[in-house]
């Protein structure tokens, strides 16, 4: 063999050996890309086939719309959980996309570099603060807040709307829930908002501005139409995070297994059903499954406004 076949042998087996590593490294990530988009569909079945027996007892009408909750008796509804869990979480959002809207559109458009440098690491920190830490902040100062405050004064002036009507002084309900939670999701709807917002091109402003707009307009006008996926993104990851937060909410909200008709009612949300009683009681009946169907309710819940939020998403881009 001469000395040019052996270099292009040689050649040759470096590249089969480049071409047995490219094919083993995406048939790697096919696979794990795979298993992430089927972790949502196993998890399902297995809560399904955990809450199988509830299920089969229980008709599916009285499991979703039944108000009493008396697992010794076999009366699993989900009603006021279900509910509770609507309340504070849609409470939560009303207080939260405001302010945290209008603080990513300050950051990334008004505010200078060195004061982003500042503010974005203390953003980063309290998306990383242990939720516990929320609750006990949320008992401390919030429950007061709301029982000895807020709940006086609306009641006085709006008491008359069943919506602000107070018959609970404890201060433990839907809104300081809702306050604790706000705060919680206040650093996700900022952070990405930010840079969602940040990352629209410089044309767009440059033009827009040359056409005589003033920098609100530019902004509200052409950056924010053109950074709304992105912020719908955004609000619907808060959403995602308010919709299953368990131990801040559980502290604060009441706990109490009843349909609310007041922001001042207590509410008993989904995760908190689930961490207090997991693990007690398990003698009893379709105990486990019940909790079990309540798993998987939230899932499907949270999977259904993710889905509708990916819809409209879709649907606007199309639009354009």
């Amino acid at each position: 063999m001469t000395e040019r076949e052996k270099r292009e042998a040689i050649t040759l087996k470096i590249r089969k050996r480049r071409q047995n590593r490219d094919r083993l490294a995406r048939r790697s990530m096919t696979a794990l890309a795979l298993g992430a988009l089927l972790l949502v569909p196993l998890i399902a079945v297995a809560l399904f086939l955990r809450s199988r027996s509830v299920l089969v007892a229980v008709p599916l009408r009285d499991l979703i719309f039944g108000t009493e909750w008396h697992p010794t008796n076999g009366a699993f509804g989900f009603l006021p959980f279900i509910l509770g869990t609507v309340w504070v979480t849609v409470l939560a959002l009303i207080i939260a996309v405001p302010p945290s809207l209008l603080t990513a559109i300050y950051l990334a458009e008004y505010a200078r570099p060195r004061l982003r440098a500042v503010v974005n690491p203390i953003i980063d920190l309290l998306a990383g603060i242990p939720s516990v830490v929320y609750g006990v902040w949320g008992v401390l100062t919030v429950v007061p807040f709301v029982g000895n405050t807020v709940a006086p004064i609306l009641n006085r002036s709006l008491g008359a709307i069943p919506l602000f009507h107070n018959s609970n002084p404890t201060g433990y309900n839907i809104l300081s829930g809702s306050l604790v939670l706000a705060v919680m999701v206040f650093p996700f709807i900022i952070a990405v908002g930010q840079e969602v917002i940040y990352a629209v091109p410089q044309g767009l402003r440059e033009a827009s501005l040359a056409l005589g707009a003033t920098r609100w307009q530019t902004v509200r006008r052409v950056v924010f139409r053109r950074a709304w996926p992105g912020v719908l993104a955004a609000i619907v990851l808060g959403l995602s995070r308010a919709f299953g937060e368990t131990m801040a909410v559980l502290m604060v909200v009441g706990n109490v297994p009843k349909v609310p008709h007041s922001i001042f009612d207590a509410a008993y949300p989904l995760p908190a059903l689930i961490a207090n009683n997991y693990g007690e009681m398990m003698s009893y009946p379709n105990y486990e499954a019940a909790l079990m169907g309540a798993a998987l309710i939230l899932l499907l819940i949270v999977l259904a406004f993710n889905l509708a939020a990916r819809a409209v998403l879709v649907r606007w881009v199309r639009s354009e």
